[in-house]
């Protein structure tokens, strides 16, 4: 069984990878502004969950009918959005140094919730057959005594840059995150057991899945 991850996301690779699965990775190349726009448009703003599943959505529905390696995707399709939410402001990536630099003076000692949104199709025999999705959350709590210049260190990193929230958990940012509440793999861009139940509603075991022997 093989999984498609319509998602060019080191993050969600390296957790797939440790959860024991090599995915053929689709870029689905969804412009996620206009994406919103158009669904803002029609429906008014989107809440925080609402945003997270409409892109999942939209990215795995892009690469239906995609030849990856050449043959038709014969497995199961994962598309996957992530947006950080503080004070009732969502917050996606920063791109630009001067503004991580400011959502990090106005988040450090305070708690917001990261929100992601996934959505499975099951695509085997080279057509949908059925689909699945879910939002799953986690608060995230920083710490009180992130000095200017350590803010300033991280950012000069450029790993802020181009993740939600300009955070991380599993590299240099995680030594300024005090707690995390809920499943820390959602924090990271992929919630595993809201994914794991997904794969399951659609008839197929987790276990399934397992193609990396080095990690059995």
């Amino acid at each position: 069984m093989r999984l498609y991850l319509a998602s060019t996301s080191p993050a969600r690779l390296w957790l797939l990878h440790n959860a024991g699965i090599e995915p053929v990775v689709v870029p689905s190349h969804v412009d996620e502004p206009a994406a919103v726009a158009t669904a803002e448009a029609e429906h008014g703003a989107l809440a925080a969950g609402h945003m997270v599943q409409l892109l999942a959505r939209a990215k795995a529905e892009a690469v239906v009918g995609a030849s990856p390696d050449g043959a038709p995707i014969d497995g199961l399709i994962v598309g996957c959005d992530s947006a950080f939410e503080l004070d009732d402001t969502i917050y996606g990536k920063p791109h630009k140094a001067e503004i991580a630099t400011e959502r990090w003076h106005g988040q450090r000692g305070r708690t917001g919730v990261l929100h992601s949104g996934h959505w499975v199709i099951d695509h085997r025999g080279g057509a949908a057959r059925a689909a699945a999705g879910a939002v799953a959350q986690a608060s995230v709590s920083f710490v009180p005594d992130m000095t200017d210049a350590e803010i300033d260190a991280y950012v000069a990193s450029g790993e802020p840059l181009q993740v939600a929230g300009a955070f991380t958990i599993d590299s240099l940012g995680g030594p300024f995150i005090d707690r995390i509440d809920g499943d820390p793999s959602t924090v990271v861009g992929m919630s595993l057991p809201t994914l794991r139940r997904l794969v399951r509603s659609l008839g197929v075991e987790w276990t399934e899945l397992w193609n990396l022997p080095e990690r059995l």
